[in-house]
């Protein structure tokens, strides 16, 4: 039986410690633990959402290919987390060493207590939709029927994007 592989886009974060390399670290730990990285966007700079921190994001968004299934992605995603030293505090919002996140699985809606496919904040944050829109700019979100640059376009939040480098 073939194994049916599966398109996923994460997205990546990192506001404490060396950014560049958790980035670069939590990617090579994906590949290692998930699937290929066929794609992956620009690294971008980008302020605290929901919460005040002197030090600004890193953020960035792969493409990855997987035979696993979304609960398994989201294991191996906090597997990776922990293993780079990831401490989660009770406060939803917070400094972090690296935040990785589920946004896009296909076409797959899942809605259940501890995994939300698609994440259900990906349209009200820019951090998000800049790095997507530039990797799956085309892609229809499932749930909004609406293009990622077309989210973009109505996003809300006007907070700085800014490449990094």
């Amino acid at each position: 039986m073939a194994l049916i592989m599966k398109i996923v886009f994460l997205g990546i974060g990192t506001n404490l410690g060396n950014r560049e390399s958790n980035l670069e670290q939590a990617v090579a730990r994906i590949e290692e633990y998930v699937g290929p990285v066929l794609d992956s966007s620009s690294i971008y700079e980008t302020e605290p959402w929901g919460f005040q921190a002197k030090d600004e994001f890193l953020n960035k968004v792969v493409k990855v290919e997987t035979e696993l299934t979304p609960s398994e992605i989201l294991e191996r995603i906090l597997i990776i987390e922990s293993i780079m030293g990831r401490v989660r505090s009770k406060e939803r919002y917070s400094s972090r060493l690296i935040d990785i996140d589920i946004l896009i699985c296909e076409d797959m809606i899942i809605d259940e207590e501890n995994l939300k496919i698609p994440h259900p904040l990906l349209h009200q944050r820019r951090f998000v939709l800049v790095p997507l829109c530039e990797v799956a700019s085309d892609m229809i979100h499932p749930v909004l029927k609406k293009s990622i640059s077309d989210l973009l376009e109505i996003c809300e939040d006007k907070s700085e994007v800014k490449k990094y480098r």
